[in-house]
């Protein structure tokens, strides 16, 4: 007795064609895994040569990041050789401190720093060419001729001594151009025998070049006669 009796002829075609399809994938399913087991083993090989491109492929990217630590292992051994040296010459820096002790030698300089007081000599000394002429306004006899042998005596130029009745000067005085080598001459002459130095007043203001001394009874000659 069949499995399809009692069923309609369309029924039974159906389940000869569902049992068909149920062979078919049974053997289909049986040959998939025949060939399953085939082609794992198969690709067993290509992963495992895949796997070394994959595992070459990490071993660049490990190749760079050991690059990096390679790289940055330089870097800390250069930042390690800097220090070193600066403990090791840490007695070293007191050698520069040396260099700045021997510019503390430019006090050498600082000598002649003080020896440009002598130029400033030989500049009052140059003044001293500037012609002076020496005026008695007073009424002690000689007075002017004493006053220009103490002028003469410290190195100054005086050709005429003579004396000045125009008028009466109430001080000592050296009167000079102002703008001209007068200037200074007659303010060094004047500093340097204690009576003032001021600009000419209308009276001598055309008076022949040089400075010009107006001796008075107040003048005090260096030797004290």
């Amino acid at each position: 007795m069949s499995i399809f009796s009692g069923l309609s002829r369309p029924m039974r075609a159906a389940g000869v064609a569902l049992i068909g399809v149920a062979v078919i994938a049974a053997i289909v399913g049986g040959v998939t895994a025949l060939s399953g087991n085939g082609s794992s083993d198969n690709n067993a090989g290509p992963t495992s040569s895949s796997g070394s491109p994959s595992s070459s492929q990490s071993a660049p990217g490990s190749s760079s990041s050991a690059a990096r630590p390679s790289s940055s292992a330089p870097s800390s051994p250069a930042s390690s050789a800097p220090s070193p040296p600066p403990a090791g010459q840490s007695g070293q820096p007191s050698q520069p401190g040396q260099p700045s002790g021997q510019p503390g030698q430019p006090g050498q300089p600082g000598q002649p720093g003080g020896q440009p007081g002598q130029p400033g000599n030989d500049q009052q000394a140059s003044n001293k060419w500037v012609t002076v002429r020496v005026y008695n306004n007073s009424t002690i006899s000689h007075l002017a001729e004493q006053a220009a042998d103490d002028f003469r005596a410290s190195g100054w130029n005086v050709p005429e001594v003579g004396n000045y009745p125009q008028g009466v000067i109430p001080h000592t005085t050296a009167y000079f151009r102002p703008g001209t080598d007068e200037e200074a001459a007659a303010k060094q002459l004047a500093a340097e025998f204690g009576f003032q130095a001021q600009p000419r007043f209308d009276g001598i203001q055309n008076s022949s070049p040089g400075v010009i001394v107006i001796i008075t009874k107040d003048y005090q000659s260096p030797k004290g006669s």
